[in-house]
């Protein structure tokens, strides 16, 4: 007797392939006469239609394997620089910036500018509020306040 229709039906609702459908071998009249979605439904409730169990090997180990892969060697020991580092050229343009108006508003001579350029050039100054702090507690600043 062919099934072939039934199997595919049955095979489309359970989500497998066809040849994991199975067929109880004593109702294969009843399954023979199914030919809609709505009788193999009830067939497959019934207890006369069901899938069978998979013969492959679980995924399970896999993926977990894979899951191990990906996240190996991301730790904090084989990251170089930080997050959320502003780019040197950004910072140093800042501070040179600052400098020049410190110097425009004779706020330090030309001969401290001069040093405190070279300091920056350094990478001696992480940002501009460290060039103000700098300035401050070294007493350098000829006239005014920040």
């Amino acid at each position: 007797m062919k099934l072939a229709l039934q199997r595919r039906l049955a095979a489309e609702i359970l989500g497998v392939g066809e040849t994991r459908i199975w067929i109880d071998p004593d109702r294969t009249d009843e399954v023979a006469d199914a030919s809609t979605y709505e009788d193999i439904r009830r067939l497959i409730k019934e207890g006369a239609i069901r899938k069978r169990p998979s013969d492959a090997p679980s995924r399970a180990r896999a993926r977990k394997r894979q899951k191990k892969r990906r996240k190996r060697r991301r730790g904090p020991g084989s990251r170089k620089g930080s997050k959320g580092e502003i780019p040197w050229h950004l910072r140093i343009r800042a501070i040179r910036r600052e400098l020049k108006r410190l110097r425009d508003n004779k706020m330090i001579t030309p001969k401290m500018y001069r040093d405190l350029y070279r300091k920056a050039k350094g990478g001696f100054f992480t940002s501009v509020r460290h060039l103000r702090r700098y300035v401050q507690e070294h007493n350098l600043l000829v006239r005014g306040e920040l």
